[in-house]
């Protein structure tokens, strides 16, 4: 339509058939992606877009040792991670698939909504020095490198860096600090694929304190998995 309303010699308006005739068999956007493969394919896997329903809308718990109201930190110079987005052949060792539930979904979209895209993630982690020493302890998320089994050196990360953003999104860390004072921090973090997180908050625990850190954030729709949080001993 030119300036002015006007229509151009030989255009209509389309009738209302016409648009419906459009919007059910029209191309509208191509092409599609690569249609998933089966869960239980043995072949190389596929998952696809994410088009549909999935069942839940928020991932809340707090992470504590078996039978305790605490979790022990790690001993000195290693690590802990928790997966927060593992996918049904990228379980990181875990057995532990954590893609929700497709309530509905277009028969060319993926099976699972893996990275479970726009859960609201709440976690709280109680933590506690057992030790007899005072010890430093840094918490951050991090996007390890996709496998299924791990190999015997845990997670592995990529160095260099390949090109691609795979999570981009802001966490909110709240946690009381060295000082005994309420803290929240907002992070906007971008990783590339396989790389590890630089620390969200780090706490100097002296023997027996214990110190509430609690992590959440909406996992952001254009994100890869996985993704784990990981809690290190840096003394």
């Amino acid at each position: 339509m030119p300036e002015g309303g006007e229509a151009i010699a030989g255009e209509r308006a389309p009738t209302l058939e016409e648009w419906r005739s459009l919007l059910e068999t029209g191309a509208l956007s191509s092409p599609r992606d690569r249609v998933p493969t089966p869960l239980d394919s043995p072949d190389a896997v596929i998952y696809s877009r994410v088009a549909g329903v999935a069942r839940g809308s928020q991932w809340k718990t707090t992470l504590t040792d078996p039978q305790s109201n605490h979790l022990a930190i790690p001993t000195a110079g290693t690590a802990f991670s928790y997966g927060l987005s593992t996918l049904h052949k990228g379980r990181l060792g875990t057995g532990q698939n954590q893609s929700a539930e497709m309530l509905r979904r277009y028969p060319d979209t993926a099976y699972q909504a893996h990275g479970n895209y726009g859960i609201a993630y709440d976690l709280s982690l109680p933590l506690i020095n057992d030790t007899g020493e005072p010890q430093t302890v840094a918490i951050a998320l991090e996007t390890p490198i996709k496998e299924d089994a791990l190999s015997k050196d845990g997670l592995r990360f990529f160095d260099p860096l390949p090109t691609q953003n795979f999570f981009r999104g802001t966490v909110r860390i709240r946690y009381v600090d060295d000082q005994k004072l309420p803290r929240t921090r907002y992070v906007h973090l971008v990783h590339k694929r396989g790389q590890q997180g630089d620390p969200l908050v780090e706490l100097r625990l002296e023997p027996g304190e214990h110190r509430l850190v609690r992590v959440d954030f909406l996992y952001p729709p254009d994100a890869t998995p996985p993704q784990v949080l990981t809690v290190r001993n840096q003394s």
